[in-house]
C-alpha cells in the first residue's frame, strides 16, 4: 500500500486535520488576522475533501454498500449545509461578530459528518469492498484533492459524469484565483 493508505484511512486523517484547524482558529484572539488564514485553509481543505468524496466514494458506496443511495444523499445534503456556511464564511472578516458564530456552526455541523462517516459509512464500506479496492479508491481520493477546487462552488454538479468534467477546471481556477489574491490554502 503506499503512503496515505487506503480511502478510510485516507479520509480518518482529513478528519484529524480538519479538527487541528478548528482548534487552531479556535486559539487564535478574537480579532487577529491568522483566524482568516486559519479559515481559508480550513475552507480548501474541507473542499477538497468534499469533492474528492464526491467523485470516487460516492458512486461507490450507492453501487456496493447495502442502502448506499439513501446514505450518499444523506452525505451530499450535509455538504450543501457546509458549503453554504463557508460561502458565508468567506464573505466575512475576522473582525465581523458573525465570523466566530459561523465557525462555531460550521465545527459543529463538521463533527456531526465526520462521526457519522467513522461510525457508520466507514465500517459498512470496509465490509462490502476488498482491501485491494480500498487501497484503489485512496489513491484516486489522493489525486481527486490534488486538482480540486479550494472555494466552494454551490453550482458545481456533486455527481457523475458532470462533477468528473468540470471539477479539476473549477480546481485550476480557484489556484489561480488564490495566487493572485496571495491566500494561503496550504499548510
Amino acid at each position: 500500500m503506499e503512503p496515505g493508505g487506503d480511502v478510510i484511512a485516507e479520509l480518518a486523517a482529513d478528519h484529524r486535520e480538519l479538527e487541528a484547524l478548528f482548534e487552531q482558529i479556535e486559539v487564535q484572539p478574537v480579532d487577529d488576522p491568522q483566524r482568516r488564514v486559519l479559515a481559508d485553509r480550513l475552507t480548501a481543505e474541507l473542499v477538497r475533501h468534499t469533492v474528492a468524496e464526491e467523485l470516487h466514494l460516492h458512486p461507490v458506496v450507492r453501487k456496493h454498500v447495502p442502502h448506499g443511495a439513501a446514505l450518499v444523499d444523506k452525505e451530499l445534503a450535509d455538504h450543501a449545509k457546509v458549503e453554504q456556511m463557508l460561502r458565508d464564511l468567506e464573505d466575512r472578516n475576522v473582525d465581523d461578530p458573525q465570523f466566530n458564530d459561523v465557525i462555531a456552526k460550521l465545527k459543529f455541523e463538521v463533527a456531526s459528518h465526520m462521526r457519522e462517516e467513522e461510525h457508520e459509512l466507514f465500517p459498512k464500506l470496509t465490509a462490502a469492498l476488498p482491501r485491494e479496492r480500498l487501497a484503489e479508491l485512496g489513491r484516486l481520493v489522493r489525486r481527486a484533492k490534488e486538482t480540486a477546487p479550494t472555494l466552494p462552488h454551490l453550482l458545481l454538479p456533486n455527481a457523475p459524469p458532470a462533477n468528473k468534467l468540470l471539477v479539476p477546471g473549477a480546481g485550476l481556477v480557484d489556484r489561480v484565483r488564490d495566487l493572485l489574491n496571495n491566500r494561503t490554502t496550504t499548510g
